[in-house]
C-alpha cells in the first residue's frame, strides 16, 4: 500500500546524515532538532504555532485536555472515521456524539451537525478523512453560533487547505500524525498539535510535558508525549519533500480516475473544488461486486488493497449503545460495506498502475 523502503532510498542519504546528526548530539529528546522541525512545519502550513508529540492519538486527547472539558461534556465526531477520534473521547470521560457523513466527500455531513448539538455540547471535531477537508465554512459557522470549540483532526490531510486557509489552522486547534505511512511520516510514532492561539499553545505543550512550564513543577494534569529527536530529524528531511510526493501522490490519482472512470463498478473519489485533495488513500466506493471476491482476486495477482474501515464508529463493540442502533447512519454503513483503497504512495510507477487498472477492469465477479 506505501513504498517506504523505495521512498528511504530516493533520499537516503539525507536522512541517514540527519539521524547521525542526532546521534552524535546525544540530544534524544525534545531539543534544537524537534524545536526546529516545530518551526519549519509551522512556517510550512502558515499556521503560528506547532506542538510536537508522541503520536496523533496523544494529540487528540492533549487537544481535548487544553480545552478544559468536564465529564459528560459532548463532542461531536464522524460515524465514519479512525476508532482514536472517538477512543480519546471516551478516555476523558466526555461523550461521542456522532453525526453521518457525506456520501462523496466521506467527512462529516456538515448540515446534519446542528441537529446533535445539546445543552451539553463543547466542541466540533471533524476529521479531514483520506486526503480532502471537511466543509469548514459551515463547521466554523455552526461553531460560533453555539459557542462551541473546533478540534480539526488532520492526520491524513497534513499540507492541504479549504478555501485556501490551510486544514488544521482553521478551527481553534489541529491535530496530526506522523505514522510512517502518512504522507509526512517518520520512522516511528509521531504527532503534533497546530494553533494561531498563543494561549492554546502554551497549554498544549505543558500538557503534553507532564504538565509542567519549569522542570519539576507541575501546574496542570499532564501526560508524557514527546516527539523524540530521530523522528524530527526524519521529519525535517521529508518535509523538505513533502510537495513533490503530494503532486506524485495526485499525479497517480489522476491516473487512477482516467483509467476506472469508464467502469460504472467504481466510483472514484470526489473532489470538493473548494479543498485540496492530497490522496492519503485512494478509496474507491464500489457497485454491484463482492469485496472480499475483488480483494482476493487482487492479491492473487500481489495488488494490496485496505478497507478503511470496515465497521462505523457506532457498531464497534467498545462503542455500541442504545442510543446508536444500526440503521442510523446509513451512508456511513453502507460506505463501511462499499469502499475499497488501492496502493496511493509518491513511489508507484506508470506501470504499477497500468497493472493495478487491469487488474480492476478485467475482475470477474
Amino acid at each position: 500500500m506505501v513504498d517506504l523502503q523505495g521512498q528511504y532510498l530516493r533520499i537516503k542519504g539525507e536522512i541517514d546524515s540527519a539521524i547521525q546528526e542526532v546521534i552524535a548530539s546525544s540530544r534524544f529528546i525534545r531539543g534544537p532538532i524537534v524545536d526546529a522541525f516545530s518551526s519549519e512545519l509551522s512556517k510550512y502550513l502558515g499556521i503560528e504555532h506547532v506542538i510536537a508529540c508522541g503520536n496523533g492519538t496523544d494529540a487528540l486527547q492533549i487537544a481535548l485536555m487544553a480545552l478544559q472539558l468536564e465529564p459528560g461534556d459532548e463532542v461531536i465526531i464522524p460515524a465514519f472515521t479512525y476508532i482514536a477520534t472517538a477512543e480519546v473521547i471516551a478516555l476523558l470521560g466526555l461523550t461521542p456524539v456522532l453525526v453521518d457523513v457525506d456520501p462523496r466527500t466521506f467527512n462529516i455531513d456538515a448540515s446534519k451537525i446542528e441537529d446533535a448539538i445539546t445543552e451539553r455540547t463543547r466542541c466540533i471535531m471533524p476529521v479531514h478523512l483520506f486526503g480532502q477537508g471537511t466543509d469548514m465554512n459551515t463547521v466554523m459557522h455552526i461553531a460560533s453560533k453555539h459557542d462551541l470549540y473546533v478540534i480539526e483532526d488532520n492526520a491524513q490531510s497534513i499540507g492541504a487547505k479549504f478555501e485556501g486557509k490551510p486544514l488544521g489552522g482553521i478551527g481553534h486547534i489541529g491535530t496530526t500524525s506522523f505514522f510512517p505511512s502518512k504522507n509526512l511520516g517518520c520512522y516511528g510514532d509521531g504527532g503534533a498539535l497546530f494553533t494561531n492561539d498563543a494561549e492554546l499553545a502554551e497549554k498544549c505543550f505543558m500538557i503534553g510535558n507532564h504538565g509542567q512550564e519549569k522542570k519539576y513543577y507541575h501546574s496542570k494534569v499532564g501526560i508524557n508525549s514527546r516527539l523524540d529527536a530521530v523522528q524530527a530529524a526524519v521529519l525535517r528531511v521529508k518535509l523538505r519533500h513533502l510537495d513533490k510526493y503530494v503532486e506524485a501522490r495526485q499525479k497517480a490519482a489522476a491516473y487512477y480516475d482516467s483509467a476506472l472512470e469508464a467502469d460504472d463498478r467504481y466510483l472514484t473519489p470526489f473532489r470538493d473544488d473548494r479543498s485540496d485533495h492530497v490522496f492519503h488513500q485512494y478509496t474507491l466506493t464500489i457497485n454491484g461486486i463482492e469485496r472480499s471476491s475483488l480483494r482476493a482476486d487482487l492479491s492473487r495477482k500481489g495488488i494490496p488493497s485496505m478497507v478503511y474501515y470496515p465497521l462505523p464508529v457506532h457498531l464497534q463493540e467498545a462503542y455500541t449503545s442504545d442510543k446508536y442502533p444500526k440503521g442510523l447512519f446509513p451512508i456511513a454503513e453502507e460506505l463501511c460495506e462499499k469502499v475499497i483503497s488501492i496502493p496511493m504512495h509518491s513511489e508507484l510507477k506508470e506501470e504499477e498502475l497500468s497493472y493495478i487498472c487491469t487488474a480492476l477492469r478485467e475482475y470477474q465477479s
